[in-house]
């Protein structure tokens, strides 16, 4: 028989379960989410209290409320977990494209965190960064890890500005791993200015560029627009993105692979 609180995969998909209700409506009383969910009010309470610790929301007196929707579609905490199937998935065709002893430059998009935990065996690999989570995702292993610094942003855990530029300006990888927050028939689109900057750099300072992006990124946009993937040699997404948009990129000239679930 399966212990009463689930394993902790099963709670944590029951967490950002409770975390997507709470972000759909903006606010509502923790009685009513512990009843939609079939679980006490102690477990419900026990999430909250991991939820909020973690930032991903506000729990007050009775209720649990969001964050505004401009730091959910941003920050880090609330996209780690998130199609984190399909980032395994990922991870395994991004991989392929690693050869020992290279190069390598890895954004800071979450998408790109189960390649990096892969990239821990490679040998003699190089790696530079602008993400304090990268870094420690190799800590222990026997990568030569560079970070790159300037100002820091704790919604994204990672360093932007003009003095990354500058160090970028002094590399030459092998290939960078770069995510895209928002993506629309190949054109690319950042929230925040710097890092916009950033990945325009991290393009021009590699020989191959590869672009990980899930199907939840397609068909949208965000303040900063920095160019289109026609500088970059390949895409990897699933299976879910929208035909139209794939299409948009192959005819670009850019190569698409696209990754579907097992179960």
């Amino acid at each position: 028989m399966r212990p009463s609180r689930g394993s902790e995969a099963e709670v944590e998909e029951r967490r950002q379960l409770v975390l997507r209700q709470v972000t759909a409506e903006g606010e509502i009383r923790i009685s009513d989410l512990a009843e939609r969910l079939g679980v006490s009010l102690m477990t419900m309470h026990r999430d909250l209290d991991n939820l909020q610790e973690r930032q991903l929301l506000r729990k007050r007196r009775g209720v649990a409320s969001a964050f505004p929707t401009v730091t959910v579609e941003s920050a880090l905490r609330f996209r780690e977990h998130s199609n984190m199937a399909i980032k395994e998935a990922m991870a395994e065709a991004l991989a392929d494209q690693v050869t020992p002893g290279s190069t390598v430059l890895v954004d800071c998009g979450s998408t790109l965190f189960p390649l990096v935990r892969r990239l821990r065996d490679v040998e003699g690999l190089r790696l530079i960064t602008n993400s304090l989570r990268v870094a420690y995702l190799l800590s222990g292993s026997d990568v030569q890890v560079t970070l790159l610094g300037d100002r820091y942003y704790p919604d994204f855990e990672s360093c932007a500005g003009p003095e990354t530029l500058r160090q970028l300006e002094r590399v030459r990888a092998d290939i960078a791993f770069l995510t895209a927050t928002s993506i629309s028939e190949g054109h690319l689109f950042h929230p925040i200015r710097e890092y916009a900057d950033n990945k325009e750099a991290y393009v021009r300072a590699a020989e191959r560029i590869v672009l990980a992006v899930d199907h939840s990124k397609f068909g949208r946009t965000a303040t900063y627009a920095y160019g289109d993937v026609s500088g970059y040699d390949l895409l990897v997404t699933d299976s879910a993105a929208p035909a139209d948009e794939v299409r948009s990129i192959a005819d670009l000239g850019v190569e698409v692979r696209t990754v579907d679930l097992r179960e």
